[in-house]
């Protein structure tokens, strides 16, 4: 071999080794590096987004702190955190922790890996990865509240008190999770079934067993509801759905709703995956709209309805605790 040749194949060699290297600072391939797919339609036209998708993911809502502004994960924090995610759902739980949480480990289903874009965050705009700042109005709101819970008391769980059914949120007395919190993942019934209609697309969420029913077109009225209205449009091969009108019963991350606008955005990038973005809007909360943004996956199966009701003692439990705690605390006086 000549020393040209040599030295070429040194080269080659150390480019390759820089490559492997850098593999885990490196987002997955995407959609657009990889062949296009060709989106299905429909007997009437539309793009055909039907079936059952799973969103579960391990990725966290907001990035965390000791991260900065990565916005990937490496290989070693993924194969890590998805490790400790099936040592969690797969082993023995420990009962001598007391985690804090409304449900054993072993009862949840939040997922065993992170988003398939390798993110650190599913919030992707604004670039840090967190929500953008409160506005003065938003900030004010929020110190009432604080201030209205401490004076009410925490020895309730969850914080606040349980005098009545009324004392607890919409999601416990299982009436409704609200958007946005029905589309984002959870720990458990991370799951939606998508159908379509000439003019109409209907979305089932697993999590209170709730449906949505999405005219596409039309304008918007005046009727104000938990989930809002909804209205769609199909954006060449995505569906595009904004829901405005809430009620401001069922707030989200310290908006009421009532001024909220999303935007969701369904767009099909392979047979058994569609990119999902969800754009919140509301002046009187933030500072600038913000967008979360995630893979879903083909569902392992059909899905079932959450009966939310049946045989549900949930609250009488919460009540009778509350009771038992009132009278233990007034036997100390």
């Amino acid at each position: 071999m000549s020393v040209r040749e040599s030295t070429l194949t040194l080269v080659v060699a150390a480019a390759s080794a820089a490559a492997m290297l850098g593999l885990g600072q490196m987002p997955a391939a995407s959609a657009a590096d990889k062949p296009s797919f060709k989106v299905p339609r429909t007997s009437w036209g539309d793009p055909d987004l039907q079936g059952v998708w799973d969103y579960r993911t391990i990725t966290p809502f907001e990035r965390r702190a000791e991260l900065g502004d990565r916005e990937y994960y490496t290989d070693e924090e993924i194969a890590q955190l998805e490790g400790r995610a099936a040592r969690r759902l797969d082993e023995a739980p420990d009962t001598t922790v007391q985690t804090g949480l409304v449900h054993a480990d072993y009862l949840t289903d939040p997922g065993r890996h992170v988003d398939e874009s390798r993110r650190t965050s599913l919030i992707v705009d604004p670039k840090n990865g967190h929500m953008p700042p409160l506005t003065p109005e938003a900030q004010q709101r929020q110190e009432k509240a604080t201030a209205a819970r401490t004076a009410a008391g925490t020895a309730a769980p969850a914080g606040g008190r349980v005098d009545s059914y009324r004392d607890r949120p919409l999601y416990e007395r299982c009436i409704t999770r609200g958007l946005p919190a029905t589309i984002l993942p959870t720990l458990y019934n991370n799951n939606i079934q998508i159908q379509q209609s000439p003019g109409y697309v209907a979305i089932v969420h697993e999590m209170i067993h709730e449906t949505r029913v999405v005219p596409l077109g039309g304008s918007f009225g005046h009727v104000r509801s938990y989930l809002g209205e909804s209205r769609g449009h199909f954006e060449g091969d995505t569906l595009v759905i904004e829901t405005r009108n809430f009620n401001g019963k069922a707030g989200f991350r310290g908006s009421s709703g009532e001024n909220l606008v999303l935007t969701e955005r369904y767009t099909k990038v392979a047979a058994d995956k569609i990119d999902f973005r969800l754009t919140f809007n509301d002046p009187t909360q933030w500072t600038q709209p913000w967008t979360v943004a995630y893979f879903m996956r083909t569902g392992e199966g059909d899905m079932y309805e959450y009966a939310c009701h049946e045989g549900n003692y949930g609250l009488r439990n919460i009540l009778q605790e509350a009771r038992d705690a009132d009278a233990a605390d007034a036997a100390k006086h």
